[in-house]
């Protein structure tokens, strides 16, 4: 088996095979890889700290709160990419705030994963992304009224029922379908 040091440079390198053989690698070193993978998520190059924020990911014994800075404050898309595909992985409650913000990233991949976050958390995101469509801009609000809709929680149905009456087509579609997928499809037919 090989050693840390030897871990680390199979992880960076440059070869996609022997990197991902490193992470599950590193991951099995549990605690004795973490400091040296913290370490390497703060180098300036974007490649090291992609792999390490992806080796962080996968493994159980990191929290959630070691991953919620890479998502909010790291300055490659990418790396922030791979922080709410981590955060999905780890599906916790306590990154629901930080999963909300970054539904407003300047990467719409970001926003994307950060919604696919909030949906695998489920239930306990409904009540954050119901003020997001009463409150934030329109890109924002379309990312939480999807992830609404693929929560099907009944505490939706009043801000989906608003939200059909607005000229937006992506605000309504997702308003309609998530009244559908609650069972409440004809609710919101008006009669001819």
């Amino acid at each position: 088996m090989k050693n840390l040091q030897e871990l680390l440079t199979e992880l960076l390198s440059g070869d996609e095979t022997r990197a991902e053989n490193a992470v599950l690698a590193l991951i099995d070193l549990g605690e004795n890889a973490i400091p040296a993978l913290m370490d390497l998520a703060q180098a300036p190059d974007v490649d090291s700290r992609w792999w390490a924020v992806r080796t962080l990911s996968q493994a159980p014994l990191v929290s959630t709160e070691w991953l919620i800075p890479f998502l909010l404050n790291d300055s490659a898309p990418e790396v922030r990419q791979c922080a709410a595909l981590g955060l999905a992985i780890k599906a916790d409650e306590s990154a629901i705030q930080s999963l909300v913000t970054a539904l407003s990233d300047t990467d719409s991949m970001v926003g994307n994963l950060a919604m696919n976050a909030l949906i695998k958390i489920g239930k306990p995101s409904v009540p954050s992304l119901i003020e997001c469509v009463k409150n934030k801009p329109q890109s924002v609000r379309v990312l939480a009224l999807r992830a609404l809709a693929e929560i099907q929680d009944q505490r939706a149905i009043p801000v989906m029922m608003q939200v059909l009456d607005e000229d937006s087509v992506l605000l309504t579609h997702w308003a309609k379908e998530g009244l559908e997928r609650l069972g409440l499809d004809m609710v919101y037919i008006k009669p001819v």
